[in-house]
């Protein structure tokens, strides 16, 4: 290689000369492309409209996310604190409590005496009151709270009785989900949308298990085994629990979801099995 004691005009123009890599021309276009783009202020705004999937990346075309929410709710992107809307229902269904944000109405049906606890056996009779048998609340119970109550406890030292605290719920939060709830509890809108706009194939109003699954798979964050294992299973009891039959197949449908995410479901759901029991 020639070194600066060395370089010669005749060694200059060589070098000058040298045609680059084919790889390297074509990032160099791609770059200067971009380069003017920004320069005129023209990246992916057309009119009015902004391009929310490209040929260049296919999944972004297979997995569509909502349009047009804006018309149908107020700021679909704010997160509530209290009350869980959607494109159907802009302002809920029913008169949520004021002092509880969604994801602690999602956990109070496990707390049975209102006290904001939730010990292991709660849990283990909540599952049973929505008709899973024995083995399946008994496995479900020290799951649950041996992997969630240590981050809701307020002290350092575990607390060999596997509290789950309400108060502090959000602060069990896991990756790798869909974000429908925010790191504080509050509910997302728009993110519940994307979960029917990306992955309801046919808009059918509902998902399929194989649906779900991808879902589930496609909110997968790197590396993060917890927040895998936990999203799979809490899917997997929702779509269990809920999931009816439809012309299109077993369906989790939406508003169903929805009720899962503020837990009104659930109450329904024990109604039911209490009804269905009385009756044998």
């Amino acid at each position: 290689m020639a070194t600066a004691a060395t370089l010669t005009p005749s060694s200059l123009r060589c070098i000058a000369s040298h045609r680059p890599h084919a790889r390297s021309r074509r990032l160099s276009a791609r770059t200067s492309t971009l380069v003017r783009a920004v320069q005129s202020a023209d990246i992916t705004k057309k009119g009015d409209s902004v391009v929310s999937a490209i040929d260049a990346v296919p999944i972004t075309k297979q997995r569509k996310v909502p349009e047009g929410l804006d018309s149908k709710m107020q700021n679909p992107g704010q997160p509530r604190a209290n009350i869980t809307c959607d494109a159907e229902h802009p302002d809920g269904t029913y008169t949520p409590p004021a002092d509880m944000t969604v994801l602690q109405q999602h956990v109070a049906f496990w707390d049975p005496d209102f006290d904001g606890k939730i010990y292991p056996q709660d849990t283990y009779r909540g599952f049973r009151r929505l008709g899973f048998n024995v083995l399946v609340s008994a496995v479900a119970a020290p799951v649950i709270h041996g992997s969630l109550a240590y981050w809701t406890q307020k002290s350092w030292v575990p607390d060999p009785r596997f509290i789950i605290y309400i108060e502090t719920v959000h602060k069990s939060k896991h990756g790798s989900d869909s974000e429908t709830f925010d790191t504080e509890g509050r509910f997302v809108p728009q993110k519940f949308e994307e979960i029917f706009s990306k992955y309801d194939q046919g808009n059918k109003g509902g998902l399929t298990k194989d649906e779900m699954m991808d879902m589930v798979r496609g909110n997968r964050n790197i590396m993060d085994f917890v927040g895998w294992a936990a999203a799979y299973l809490e899917w997997s009891f929702t779509f269990t629990l809920l999931a009816k039959d439809t012309p299109q197949g077993k369906l989790l449908l939406k508003d169903d979801a929805r009720g899962c995410i503020d837990g009104t479901i659930f109450y329904k759901v024990e109604q039911e099995v209490a009804a269905k029991n009385k009756n044998k």
